[in-house]
């Protein structure tokens, strides 16, 4: 990963009269990919975390940053786990691309930590349902922001949101598919037929899991901040918490979900649902709705990377969960009591 050019950030964030005026500026590559770089800067005692698109990404990844930073900025003072808004550059002369700047969390997430959960989560059991909990409780928050009173009344267009789901998302697939998936027909026509039984347009995270989080270290449980807001936008918030759960396992030996954190000693779906309600003061009895469309999403979302995996033996692997998730949304939709 190529290294950013400190000296015009340093000359940028002192214009911007940003903290640590002065001070020699360093920075550390954290993580990233084709979509996004993230590196730790630090000026003096003064810590941020600088995100931005990598020179080879898609031109629209430029207004997408800037829309990520739109999200988090109008965050601030939110009840929500968030990273601070410390400054943004829409100008690309600074350092090749548009770029924000969030606060440093001083915290981990469950990415880091290779499967297995840090300490005491990793070995007390007792102390790992506050996890889960406190992952619903991040975005039952989220649902509860006043989307039009924080400036985000253009965000997303929420009228018509679930049937733009559908038909954006099977014009998707009609473009890149090149094998059948069974069980498509049926959850199709079935979302096409059925409907929530309210809509209560919110702001949404759009790909809410343990993967996109932080948390505080140690016990108990504290969510530091919500992270990722590539697919944020303002539309139906209970699509998140169906994303959240639609692979939630059914008991300690079903191995098959939520293959990537270790789920043992976790509360049941309905448990953290029965959180997100409280929380959120949003019913969920139309859960089921939701997680036919979360499943048949997802589906198609991950059936792109396969189509395009070549010899990537990560990409290669989403061949059968998405023929999983299609065949479990199916299943779903011709078995269920739901009649919205």
């Amino acid at each position: 990963m190529s290294d950013i050019d400190t000296a015009r950030l340093a000359e940028w964030m002192d214009g911007a009269a940003l903290p640590g005026s002065g001070e020699p500026l360093k920075a550390r590559f954290l993580s990233g990919g084709t979509q996004n770089v993230i590196y730790e800067i630090c000026r003096g005692e003064h810590r941020c975390v600088l995100r931005m698109p990598p020179p080879g990404a898609p031109a629209d990844r430029d207004k997408g940053i800037l829309r990520e930073w739109r999200i988090i900025e109008a965050l601030d003072g939110s009840d929500v786990p968030h990273t601070e808004a410390v400054g943004v550059c829409s100008d690309p002369g600074v350092l090749g691309r548009p770029f924000y700047l969030m606060g440093f969390v001083d915290g981990w997430s469950p990415m880091d930590t290779h499967g297995k959960w840090p300490e005491p989560f990793d070995s007390d059991l007792s102390a790992r349902p506050g996890l889960s909990y406190q992952l619903a409780e991040g975005i039952a928050l989220l649902s509860k922001v006043d989307w039009r009173a924080r400036g985000l009344q253009d965000l997303g267009r929420p009228d018509g949101f679930h049937e733009r789901q559908v038909d954006r998302w099977t014009g998707f697939l009609d473009r890149i598919k090149r094998r059948d998936l069974p069980g498509l027909e049926v959850a199709t026509d079935w979302l096409r037929a059925h409907k929530p039984l309210d809509f209560v347009p919110g702001l949404m995270h759009g790909d809410y899991q343990f993967a996109n989080v932080m948390y505080h270290h140690g016990a108990p449980a504290r969510l530091a901040a919500i992270v990722d807001w590539e697919m944020g936008t303002v539309g139906d918030p209970k699509l998140d918490l169906a994303w959240m759960v639609q692979s939630w396992p059914t008991g300690d030996d079903d191995a098959a979900a939520m293959s990537y954190v270790d789920m043992r000693g976790m509360p049941s779906r309905d448990d953290v649902v029965a959180h997100y309600a409280a929380v959120s003061g949003r019913q969920v009895d139309d859960l089921d709705y939701y997680l036919v469309l979360a499943k048949w999403k997802l589906a198609i979302v991950l059936e792109q990377g396969f189509q395009r995996a070549g010899d990537d033996e990560k990409l290669l692997a989403f061949g059968p969960v998405v023929t999983g998730l299609m065949a479990s949304a199916a299943d779903l939709a011709e078995t269920t009591d739901y009649r919205g």
